[in-house]
């Protein structure tokens, strides 16, 4: 590694950290954008919360790559603007349902197909446009509790970055990096008790990159396509399971709720602060694992996600058990 890209290295994070630190303490505490988060049926806080933090990470991170010439596809640029200004604009007048979800179909699609077309079958491309498109709404849905989304995004594109460092690839690591440092500077007000939340306008992009970087990463040959999914795995299997539990039980899976299993250990008695230190501990050991596994032969890695397959299970019942155990006892005392 010469010189000049040592500087950039250590120099495009550190400037994306202080570029969103310096940002999001403006729209805390500058009366500019006070578009405030009310209390509804999927909150879980009591009183209203600026949701423009999103806004700080989302500039903080594009400014640095812009100044740094970061190499990713037009596809990633275009998808990645796109999917900030409709959630702002979701964050301001609030859009419904199906124009989000088109919109988040169509940025998915467009970046699979210009990224995988040339090299791969269109059920290749649309499953992993699919995938995309899930993963920009489940990190919404994830987004609901205090400092949980930003230590996770924290964690997950260190991963990365670790992981395409370790392959050699040291421009695709600060690309990564830079993200971790603006959700790092995020975390600083966002932790218990938050003082702003990111809103759509930070999660449905961030969830963006969270599979298009990891598609990026598989493509350019950095890692296999299990290591995103593992990676971010406890955002992915809390969606995905109660979406699913949901949909058996007939109920209408777009309106506001409380039954990620994350909101459900908020609600238990582990309060906010808790329950992200939980989230935290589980996502370095998994995501740890993953990186691990990364030099190893694919019969290793799929044991390895068999294992925490099995893992999650675990977790889901005794957590299911316990809040049966909880909720009776609450209504014992009364």
């Amino acid at each position: 590694m010469n010189s000049g890209f040592s500087f950039q290295f250590v120099a495009a994070p550190l400037l994306s950290f202080l570029l969103a630190y310096l940002l999001i303490f403006w729209l805390v505490k500058g009366n500019v954008l006070r578009i405030l988060d009310f209390p509804n049926k999927r909150s879980l806080h009591s009183t209203p919360v600026l949701r423009t933090g999103g806004i700080g990470l989302i500039f903080s991170i594009l400014i640095v790559w812009l100044l740094f010439s970061a190499s990713l596809p037009i596809s990633m640029w275009i998808g990645f603007g796109l999917l900030a200004l409709i959630s702002f604009a979701d964050d301001v007048k609030g859009l419904s349902v199906p124009v989000r979800l088109l919109a988040h179909i169509i940025v998915a699609i467009g970046f699979s197909a210009m990224l995988l077309v040339d090299d791969y079958n269109w059920v290749m491309v649309i499953g992993i446009a699919l995938a995309i498109a899930w993963m920009s709404n489940l990190y919404n849905f994830m987004d609901g509790s205090d400092g949980l989304a930003g230590g996770m995004t924290l964690i997950g594109f260190g991963y990365y970055g670790v992981t395409a460092l370790l392959a050699g690839n040291m421009e695709f690591a600060m690309i990564n990096f830079c993200i971790m440092a603006s959700a790092g500077a995020f975390l600083r007000f966002n932790f218990h008790p938050a003082q702003i939340f990111m809103g759509d306008v930070g999660a449905v992009p961030l969830g963006f990159l969270a599979a298009a970087l990891g598609t990026l990463g598989w493509v350019k040959g950095l890692w296999s396509l299990w290591l995103p999914l593992l990676i971010f795995s406890p955002f992915i299997v809390d969606a995905t399971i109660t979406l699913v539990k949901r949909l058996f039980r007939g109920e209408k899976i777009w309106q506001a709720h409380r039954e990620h299993y994350y909101q459900r250990i908020v609600q238990s008695g582990f309060g906010h602060r808790n329950t992200a230190l939980l989230g935290y501990m589980l996502m370095l050991i998994v995501g740890g694992s993953a990186v691990w596994a990364s030099n190893y032969d694919f019969i290793t890695q799929s044991w390895l996600t068999v294992m925490w397959g099995g893992i999650y299970l675990i977790i889901m019942l005794a957590f299911d058990w316990y809040q049966r155990c909880f909720t009776k006892t609450q209504d014992d005392r009364r």
